[in-house]
């Protein structure tokens, strides 16, 4: 069985479409260039299968790793058989190498190990005949050396029959089986901690089947238990695992060694088996609700990255506040600080119509096209005052959410930007930035600090990141990015790169002034074939000589679209530009070893809109005027509201207060609802109606059924 062949099992995909993907892989090939670039090679599989077939490809490496130190562990004890060997090297599955391996695994000081060492083994192997014989007068010859009596004889063997109860395969595995069908995840509360740990007191006395358990209340309980206010077990029904265990171990009869025997298999379940089994089932559990929360997170980041810009405006950027004043910030069309200063329209200080002049003449003076407003504190009075001003010319004001500001401002990459600015000045601009360019802005920022995950502190946080950097990277090089504008932060994500590569475009580009092809980006130092095959489509340089160098079609192609041009005797400036020339071209001639109908196809539609950003169009928003607080929310009041974030258990949508309001997934439509993702994505715009309000805990439930 190849690693392959057991891929192509687990994904439904084709064997050979599997190895030609790893054979890519292997090569230094990134995922988003296969996904665009190699669709011939790999029989059109997407980003998300080349990921899945990456992870699969993985585990089963270390997977190898792990049979091969077994082996070797074995081997060194002297009891490596051809049978045992070929068992180990033909087993792909983790739990069952580990069941394999755990009679021969070196063992600390156990009690059946001192056991052994007392002499007692072949008493265990007595007691285990279960005949009809008088056990003392059996165990009296064992009493000797170290054993004292013919009771702890007795139960030294004892240990050791436990010992080959818990190392037996087919007794893991059945009572695996029930764990699997029946066990029960219990929380409760720790004995003092009600009143310290009262936000988990939804879990001080839980019992539910495991199965049925859902991430986020795992996690909830993971979280209760580590933080000490709860304690956490998983078990199935204790006698029907011991009747489990007595008919794989005892014997017919009523012979005394059988109590004996019976005595052990208990312990075995207790002190053993039970603990073992509940902590590789603790594991999974946990493993399934990481898994869980992580695409959760995943959705959401990639919804964030993808939220349609405003483009290349040029914006008034607003960190609001009340006692330390609205931090104001003026940036270009590209995103440079032109200037910044604090306004104080809010008490205490209530300059309100100072503050005004000074926005309106900022306005005027940088010729600003919109307005970022940050939607922390005192946002929803900073929006009415700056949408009630005067201006002469039509400025959009739109609320942004800053979440993750404060992070990027004392970042390493914010003291880069902006070495001669405070903090506050750098968070405005990162605000003003994200209505620009979200993008390009949240790159900079740690995923887990922009507020979309649902208790991403608590999954596995190399799974996570590697997660999250997958979406990063798919996202960035989806939209691709301007060569001559991208920050070194945007350009470390393009395929190919990385943080040398892209530091070293920044500096070309510093001292060579603005790239004038993607040719001349070969000129980067350390940038070798490989890396600019992988990076090169992704890439844009606007108002290039050559039209394809602004658009997603890879210069390994651009003797294709120079032939098509040819063939229908016009440029390929005519040929990018005329929609019907393109209708005239017959792809089938196009085609070769090297390039297929899929590559083609992409061809012609990026021809058809080169460069294009698959991002949509920005819209503008306003929340209800009338509240401003949660004390203005009224049961079945009607409101707009963004969606803020997405968990499994429903959203969390923003209606112009500080809290936000829980629409649970069974209010989110008049029908059965099993994904939050089918109704509703990040920052959409929604109506909901308030269900309850709990001033006192700062909770809102909302509706979206027969609204929206």
């Amino acid at each position: 069985m190849t690693i392959s062949r057991l891929i192509s099992s687990a994904l439904n995909i084709r064997e050979t479409q599997i190895e030609k993907t790893i054979a890519l892989l292997e090569d230094g090939a990134t995922i988003p260039f296969i996904s665009r670039y190699r669709k011939e090679v790999t029989g059109g599989l997407d980003e998300v299968q080349i990921a899945a077939i990456k992870e699969q490809n993985d585990k089963f490496k270390e997977l190898q790793k792990r049979k091969q130190t077994i082996l070797k562990s074995i081997e060194d004890q002297e009891k490596l058989t051809p049978e045992l060997k070929s068992r180990i090297e033909g087993c792909w599955d983790s739990t069952e190498l580990e069941d394999i391996y755990l009679p021969y695994k070196p063992k600390r000081q156990t009690r059946a190990e001192i056991a052994r060492k007392k002499g007692l083994e072949d008493l265990a192997k007595l007691l285990m005949t279960q005949q009809n014989f008088d056990v003392e007068s059996k165990a009296l010859p064992f009493v000797k050396g170290d054993v004292k009596d013919i009771n702890e004889a007795l139960a030294g063997a004892c240990d050791i029959i436990a010992e080959w109860v818990n190392e037996d395969e087919h007794a893991r595995n059945s009572i695996r089986n029930l764990f699997e069908r029946e066990a029960i995840i219990t929380s409760k509360v720790v004995k003092g901690k009600e009143e310290e740990g009262d936000k988990y007191r939804d879990y001080f006395d839980l019992s539910e089947k495991l199965s049925r358990c859902s991430s986020h209340r795992l996690l909830a309980m993971r979280r209760g238990e580590a933080e000490g206010f709860l304690r956490v077990s998983i078990s199935p029904d204790e006698d029907d695992a011991l009747d489990r265990l007595d008919k794989r171990f005892l014997k017919n009869g009523n012979a005394e060694a059988i109590g004996y025997v019976a005595d052990a298999i208990k312990d075995s379940y207790k002190r053993l088996l039970k603990p073992s089994i509940e902590t590789e089932f603790a594991a999974l559990s946990k493993e399934k609700a990481d898994e869980e929360a992580i695409r959760v997170f995943m959705e959401n980041l990639r919804q964030l990255l993808l939220a349609a810009p405003l483009g290349q405006k040029r914006v008034l950027g607003v960190d609001p506040s009340y006692r330390t004043g609205c931090k104001i910030v003026c940036l270009d069309a590209q995103g440079n600080l032109l200037h910044n200063e604090t306004i104080y329209p809010h008490p205490p200080q209530n300059e309100y119509v100072k503050a005004g002049n000074k926005i309106v003449k900022l306005v005027s003076t940088y010729n600003i096209d919109a307005i970022a407003i940050g939607n922390g504190t005192a946002s929803r009075e900073t929006e009415n005052f700056i949408t009630n001003l005067r201006y002469e010319k039509e400025v959009q004001v739109f609320v942004v959410s800053e979440n993750g500001a404060s992070v990027y401002s004392a970042s390493k990459v914010a003291r880069e930007e902006f070495p001669d600015y405070d903090v506050t000045v750098r968070g405005a601009v990162s605000i003003g930035r994200r209505l620009m360019d979200p993008l390009a802005e949240l790159v900079k920022i740690d995923p887990k600090s922009i507020g979309v995950g649902q208790y991403q502190h608590d999954v596995d946080q190399t799974k996570l990141k590697k997660s999250l950097d997958l979406t990063v990277e798919s996202c960035v090089n989806l939209v691709g990015v301007n060569v001559n504008t991208a920050s070194k932060h945007l350009l470390t994500y393009i395929s190919g790169l990385g943080p040398t590569l892209a530091q070293n475009i920044v500096d070309y580009r510093a001292e060579h002034g603005a790239f004038k092809s993607r040719k001349e980006i070969m000129k980067v130092a350390r940038m070798g074939e490989k890396a600019f095959e992988q990076c090169a489509g992704f890439l844009r340089i606007a108002d290039a000589k050559n039209p394809l160098d602004n658009s997603a079609v890879h210069p390994e192609s651009y003797h294709v679209v120079e032939t098509m041009a040819k063939d229908l005797n016009c440029t390929v400036k005519e040929l990018i530009e005329d929609k019907e020339l393109k209708k005239k071209l017959n792809l089938n001639k196009y085609v070769s070893e090297k390039v297929g109908l899929p590559t083609l196809n992409d061809i012609v539609e990026e021809l058809d809109k080169p460069g294009r950003d698959p991002r949509k169009k920005i819209q503008a928003f306003e929340f209800d005027k009338s509240i401003k607080t949660i004390e203005d929310l009224r049961e079945g009041m009607i409101l707009p509201g963004i969606v803020t974030n997405v968990t499994n258990f429903g959203c969390f949508v923003d209606v112009g207060i500080k809290e936000n309001g829980l629409v649970h997934i069974s209010e989110l439509a008049d029908r059965f609802v099993s994904d939050p993702t089918e109704i509703v994505s990040l920052h959409q715009y929604v109506q909901v109606k308030v269900l309850s309000v709990d001033v006192a805990r700062k909770r809102v439930q909302l509706s979206m059924k027969g609204i929206n």
